[in-house]
């Protein structure tokens, strides 16, 4: 992060202030991040992020008054812009795929290193996924099983077609790349990586990568699949 950018703005919102107060003072510790408010419940954190607006609001799901799950439906309704991610001890596929079709950018577990939960909202910074390994691999897993199909989002059959290189970048999203091992892969810049894909999920009236990734495993074009135009 150049020395002249002003750092992401992340809002904690967790019930238990002993853990909100340790990952605060960790992110903290990072120039590039910065912790402009913490919340205890769902409705508190829904609250808080409409007065300060952060970048970021890292919330956990099972809460007293509004859960996890209801507070992202809530922000991301009133704050687009704002990135959710999800960080809990729950590895309940409802929680999760509910998070996902509310907006969620990330889903985390609370045994990941300081280290990852860095990255990861720098991730979603980038406009990339934010999901623990081991939740991507059973959350591919239920895609790959139809269990997703009610969950997230099916554009309507006129929806217009992806041009073939929205097409190869959604293929890539879905085997889990950023940004940069696209661009790498396709031998294009990461500006144009970030254009192709913010143009497919307009057409695809899709909210993030990883509903997008989630549809394009659903809908069996991760390989040789027609459907897109030059």
């Amino acid at each position: 992060m150049p020395p002249s950018a002003e750092p992401v703005r992340v809002l904690l919102v967790d019930d238990r202030s002993l853990f909100r107060r340790s990952i605060a003072e960790l992110i903290d510790q990072q120039e590039d991040l910065t912790v402009v408010g913490e919340a205890e419940n769902g409705l508190e954190g829904v609250e808080k992020a409409s007065a300060l607006k952060p970048d970021v609001v890292i919330t956990d799901i099972e809460m007293p008054v509004m859960d996890g799950v209801e507070a992202t439906r809530l922000i991301r309704e009133r704050l687009p812009g704002v990135k959710v991610v999800i960080l809990t001890v729950s590895e309940e596929d409802e929680h999760l795929f509910e998070a996902i079709r509310f907006g969620a950018q990330g889903y985390l577990l609370k045994d990941l290193r300081p280290a990852e939960l860095y990255d990861m909202v720098r991730a979603v910074m980038r406009d990339e996924a934010a999901l623990s390994p081991a939740i991507a691999g059973r959350l591919l897993g239920q895609i790959r099983d139809g269990a997703m199909t009610s969950h997230v989002p099916d554009p309507e059959p006129e929806m217009p077609a992806l041009t073939r290189r929205e097409l190869e970048v959604l293929r890539l999203v879905a085997d889990g790349m950023g940004n940069k091992e696209i661009a790498t892969t396709l031998f294009i810049t990461e500006g144009t990586v970030k254009n192709h894909v913010h143009n497919a999920l307009e057409k695809l009236q899709l909210e993030n990568r990883t509903q997008a990734a989630a549809y394009i495993v659903r809908k069996g074009l991760g390989g040789g699949a027609d459907g897109a135009r030059e």
